[in-house]
Formats: C-alpha cells, structure tokens, sequence
C-alpha cells in the first residue's frame, strides 16, 4: 500500500463538536462515540480543507500507508446529500487545481443524468480559484507618473504570494532571491518594499494562526530542492510566536540537501530592525 498524505484527528484533542464535518467536501468524518472520525481513507484527498476549522487544533496531515483516494466513491457518498453539497465538492476540486479529479466528478455526474459543470460553480477546473492564478510581474507596465510624490513603485514581483497558495514549480522561483515575511512585518515596517522585496520572490505565512506546520515544511522544502535558490532572507516580528518561520525555514533548507546562508531580520513592533 502507497503513502500518501491523508488527516490525522487527535482523539485526545477532539471533543465531539463536530465543526469540522461541514467543512469536509467528501464526506470522510463522522462522530462516532462523541469522536470525530475519518470513516474511510479512500474518502480523504489529504488537502486538508478541514483544517483549521477545529477549534481544539485536533486534525492534521500526516504522511502513512493509506487506500488510493478514490473520487467514484466520494461521488456515490455525496450525492446523495443534494446539489449543493455536490456544487461544495466540485469547488472544492477546483479551489486546489484537481483537474484529474475534478472529470472523475463531472464524468460520474452525466453517467447518472446529472447536468453539473465545474463552470456552473464560482470556480472554473481551466482557471481554479481567481486569486491562485499565476503571475510573473517582474516586467511591469507603469501606467502611472513616477515622478508624482504622491506615488511609490511596488516591487512585487509575482503572484500569488501567500504560501498556501503558491506552486513550487511555479517559473518564478527559477533562479530567484526568496524573502519569506510573516505577515505583520509589510504593515510594521514601512520601507518593506525597498528594504526587503526589490528583487526577490515573496512568501508569507504565519506560524502562530495558521495550523499548517508541516505543509508549510513540506512545501518549502519543495521550492528550495525544485529550484536554483540563489539567497534567502527572512523578515519576521519580534515578538517570540513569529520566530517560528526561522525554525520551518531552517528545516526546510535542511530537508532539501542544500546549502544556503539565511539572512535573518527582525522587526520591532514600533517598525524598526532589531
């Protein structure tokens, strides 16, 4: 049996309240004996939407031998729980570029007499999600004054730039300078844009809201061996929850076999470099 990426629910963590259920497009969690409970691997794509919906941070991803993800089954779950249950699902599909499974879905649909498109929700299976799609702004058309005062070039060079978001394989991390910033640090430092961005490839997350440790570490670990990284730089507050991109960096570099020098700022909260 393959391994591959599936949730894990910390029994001991998880009291029963069940938010986690609605926010699982195919079906695999039940409470059972007041338990969430992933019914069937075969069930959970490993995408987690069902992350960070548990207020007791009681599911994560884990990597272990598991049953093939199997989209005919989810079908034959869901379907018949109502159109919009279906329409969650295929958007769900969509919001994470599952193309493979996104036909499986809509094949599986016409085969019952059910006429439902990835189009006839938010999201197209050609595009996903408007704000996923990429961007290289590395030739930038100015359509406005710079010689205005009023007005400050940006220096972003892509998008998107949250690292949920991102593709590892994405064109622009070829060759580039990466700045990982947690999120506060654009808004506490004013000069972040000369200082920090011109030049480099931007990826923010934050480590203290967001339950995604290990895909973050995975994911970073992708771009850094995926690609020619030639610098990395880190800008993160002072404050002590923040520091954790230093550790997820750090480690990513280090799953990733290579070697290279991190530059490491911290900002105070009154907006300068510590």
């Amino acid at each position: 049996m393959p391994k591959r990426k599936i949730i894990k629910i910390d029994e001991k963590k998880c009291n029963g309240c069940g938010l986690c259920i609605p926010n699982c497009p195919e079906g695999a969690i039940q409470i059972i004996n007041k338990k969430a409970r992933l019914v069937s691997d075969l069930f959970c794509d490993g995408l987690g939407a069902c992350l960070g919906k548990c207020p007791q941070a009681a599911i994560s991803i884990e990597e272990r031998e598991a049953t093939k993800y199997d989209e005919r089954k989810v079908m034959e779950n869901i379907i018949k729980q109502g159109k919009d249950v279906i329409t969650a699902h295929l958007k769900h599909l969509a919001e994470h570029n599952q193309e493979e499974y996104l036909k499986e879905a809509v094949n599986f649909l016409k085969e019952r007499g059910i006429e439902m498109k990835p189009e006839n929700t938010e999201y197209s299976h050609r595009s996903g999600c408007p704000g996923m799609k990429m961007a290289d702004l590395r030739k930038k058309t100015h359509t406005q004054n710079l010689s205005s005062a009023n007005y400050a070039e940006s220096q972003l060079n892509q998008w998107p730039i949250q690292l949920h978001l991102l593709n590892p394989n994405a064109p622009y991390f070829k060759d580039s300078d990466l700045l990982f910033a947690a999120d506060c640090v654009p808004f506490s430092y004013a000069n972040f844009h000369e200082k920090f961005l011109k030049g480099k490839i931007l990826i923010i997350f934050c480590p203290k809201l967001d339950n995604s440790s290990q895909i973050y570490l995975d994911k970073i670990t992708q771009i850094i061996k995926n690609n020619n990284i030639k610098s990395i730089t880190l800008a993160h507050m002072e404050v002590p929850c923040c520091f954790g991109i230093v550790s997820i960096v750090e480690q990513a570099l280090k799953e990733s076999g290579k070697n290279i020098i991190i530059k490491d700022y911290t900002i105070s909260l009154q907006g300068h470099i510590i």
